[in-house]
């Protein structure tokens, strides 16, 4: 623990989600977590979510690190710039996980008749943030050997499951971006990496079918499809993160894009009620064999 007490990380995203829950595994690793997004206590962001970076930085005090939070919107060079004077000289994991595309998702109109500008918005905030975050910050990365950036997207290859071409043009790139960083930063003694969560239980992810945390069980088969079962909490990627960072030899996985079920495999943790979700087995034993998914039994996939 006492390893990572100097060490600095920034998390952007980190209103919420995985973003939130990947700054408060760094912070109980005793590490200082520049906690980053839009939605503050004074102001929400356009999603108008209820979450803020405050609420965050007090759960990763909580675990046992130090969090600074930095109000960031990511299409903005300017906000970037100031993040970026805020950290200082020291940056030693950045993990990229902006999103903001909820408000613009279409998944009833083909492309060509949905609107082009929310598709172009979505793109901005899903791609635009990233490369944005990264030219600004990862020269701070790379100013000592052993710096990791860990870019966060949705799915581990790039098979298109029919979620719209807007979003899997932004979680496609994303995932190029940890390849790319893959071999863009071996050469400053640096390791770059993409990972994804699977079936997640975000807080919005609640929202959407009607339940909470303590009962979300109760929306299998109903609010939400069968495959719930197998879903996950933000703490179990978050946890395969945290791994990563403590991984010596974490410059095996360059360019890879990593899913929290390898992780799990890889490493062992659990999520937080103890089990193991493993939606990659449940989609290559159920959903892609063609099994009815609603009479397929979630257990030996938990």
């Amino acid at each position: 623990m006492n390893d990572f007490a100097n060490k600095v990380a920034v998390v952007t995203g980190a209103t919420r989600g995985c973003g939130r829950a990947i700054a408060v595994e760094l912070g109980r690793l005793g590490m200082t977590v520049f906690v980053t997004g839009r939605s503050t206590r004074s102001a929400r962001s356009p999603l108008n979510r209820p979450e803020t970076i405050e609420e965050t930085a007090e759960l990763v005090e909580a675990a046992g690190g130090r969090a600074v939070t930095v109000r960031c919107d990511f299409t903005s060079v300017p906000d970037v710039d100031n993040l970026r004077d805020r950290i200082g000289e020291r940056l030693d994991v950045l993990v990229d996980d902006v999103w903001g595309g909820d408000m613009f998702l279409d998944f009833q109109h083909a492309y060509w008749e949905s609107s082009i500008d929310d598709a172009l918005h979505m793109v901005r905030n899903a791609v635009d943030t990233h490369l944005i975050a990264l030219h600004r910050l990862v020269p701070l990365v790379i100013r000592r050997p052993g710096g990791l950036v860990i870019e966060v997207t949705d799915g581990e290859d790039d098979e298109y499951v029919e979620a719209g071409i807007p979003y899997y043009v932004a979680k496609c790139s994303v995932r190029a971006l940890g390849r790319a960083l893959g071999e863009e930063l071996a050469g400053h003694g640096c390791t770059g990496l993409a990972v994804t969560p699977g079936f997640l239980r975000s807080e919005s992810m609640l929202d959407v079918f009607g339940v909470t945390e303590a009962n979300w069980r109760e929306a299998i088969g109903k609010t939400a499809p069968p495959s719930f079962a197998v879903s996950e909490t933000p703490s179990y990627l978050a946890r395969g993160v945290a791994a990563l960072v403590t991984d010596p030899e974490v410059a095996r996985f360059a360019g890879r894009t990593l899913a929290s079920w390898t992780l799990m495999r890889t490493y062992g943790f659990t999520d937080l009620d103890g089990t193991k979700p493993d939606f990659g087995r449940w989609l290559s034993e159920v959903r892609h064999a063609g099994l009815d998914q609603a009479k397929a039994d979630s257990a030996p996939f938990r």
